[in-house]
């Protein structure tokens, strides 16, 4: 079973005794000099993980022969987009016009805005539209009537289609509204249609394999069967699809011409909860300073609250505890496993309180940095606003 595999990955701190384990974490601080120039929490990039991920996504793209346009919105960073660009990828999905302004000064030229259209950006959309091939969501007449009158350039647009996830777009069983909507395109002079988009973020609330799998297998159907019922009219419309559980273990997109991941590229305790990655494949960690001990409570308090991690929360294996972060060493420039149950029981603006077993406790003092992998990468590196790698380069980000 999934969660018994994953069990498997977290070291059992009890198989030695607690002399043994606390050597082994100082020995890891005391070795370790990385922190000794910084004063607040740091998010950490390791670069070598980061461009694994890439490569074995872009390969897995390849191999089901589906164009990948990943989803920028996790990392939002003009040196990460560049190690895409490495692999041969040319097109890219953004969550807003500033973040395609933003990629698009780095020469993206084509670019896909995963999200609803916000008509009273149209400035900015005129704009982007000059510049670089720009695809907008549609899901209501209201915003191609606005598009028709408002656009100076042309737009692609994919129709949002609700494939399970529910939270917008338009159920695919409602083909004569889509039809209309098709159509009301088509009599637009500026608005070019490409094809159907889905997003089946109902993948993160799977934890097995097999229910990552159905997911994937449901939404493809749905896209297959509602472009079939359109083909007649419009036989050349592209799917668009991508999550990153379906896209981290499936081997074929039936049916689907392009898929949007985008957490992939660092991972995250999420995922990895999920079953889409493994902790070795998370490629950020964050680094808080001590400020205070509490030995009957067993807790370490943390420089790094909700404004550093933000407050997403998953449970631990038992399904009962609420955890924001799970504590890994570090040690030579680098993090390593989890070794024992040592996470974050809760966040306040800027605390976090950390609770660990003896051997962590005792191994470290106020002052120290404990290194935590975040539950959301994707929110941890938007509240972070920069990247500090391992080899000691700050990358910024939007």
């Amino acid at each position: 079973m999934l969660l018994q595999d994953l069990s498997d990955q977290i070291g059992n701190v009890t198989n030695c005794t607690r002399v043994q384990a606390s050597i082994f974490l100082f020995i890891c601080k005391m070795k370790n000099s990385f922190f000794d120039t910084f004063t607040e929490p740091i998010l950490l990039l390791d670069t070598g993980k980061c461009k694994a991920n890439i490569k074995s996504m872009c390969a897995r793209a390849k191999g089901a022969g589906v164009s990948l346009r990943p989803h920028f919105k996790t990392h939002q960073s003009h040196e990460v987009g560049r190690w895409f660009r490495e692999e041969g990828v040319n097109k890219i999905t953004v969550s807003s016009l500033r973040m395609a302004e933003y990629f698009s000064a780095d020469g993206w030229k084509d670019i896909t805005v995963a999200f609803p259209i916000n008509i009273r950006e149209i400035d900015r959309i005129n704009e982007l539209a000059e510049q670089v091939q720009l695809n907008v969501l549609i899901e209501n007449e209201e915003s191609i009537e606005y598009l028709s009158t408002h656009l100076n350039s042309p737009v692609g647009a994919f129709l949002k289609i609700d494939i399970g996830y529910h939270r917008t777009g338009i159920d695919p069983r409602e083909v004569t509204k889509i039809k209309t909507l098709l159509q009301a395109i088509g009599r637009s002079s500026q608005i070019q249609v490409i094809g159907l988009l889905g997003h089946a973020g109902h993948s993160y609330k799977a934890r097995s394999r097999a229910a990552i799998h159905q997911v994937h297998l449901d939404s493809l159907a749905l896209m297959r069967s509602l472009k079939e019922k359109l083909s007649v009219d419009y036989p050349n419309l592209l799917i668009s699809v991508g999550d990153t559980p379906t896209c981290s273990w499936e081997q074929q997109f039936p049916g689907a011409d392009e898929i949007r991941p985008g957490n992939f590229v660092f991972y995250d305790l999420a995922q990895w909860r999920i079953g889409s990655c493994r902790f070795d494949q998370i490629a950020v960690a964050m680094a808080c300073p001590i400020v205070a001990k509490h030995a009957q409570r067993k807790q370490l308090v943390v420089y790094g609250g909700g404004v550093h991690f933000a407050k997403d929360q998953s449970l631990l294996l038992d399904n009962k505890t609420t955890y924001y972060g799970h504590v890994v060493p570090f040690k030579d420039g680098a993090w390593g496993l989890p070794n024992g149950q040592n996470y974050i029981s809760s966040l306040s603006q800027e605390h976090g309180i950390v609770q660990v077993q003896d051997a962590v406790f005792d191994a470290y003092q106020v002052g120290d940095f404990l290194t935590i992998l975040p539950i959301h990468s994707c929110m941890a590196a938007n509240a972070m606003k920069a990247y500090r790698t391992l080899d000691g380069e700050t990358l910024s980000r939007l």
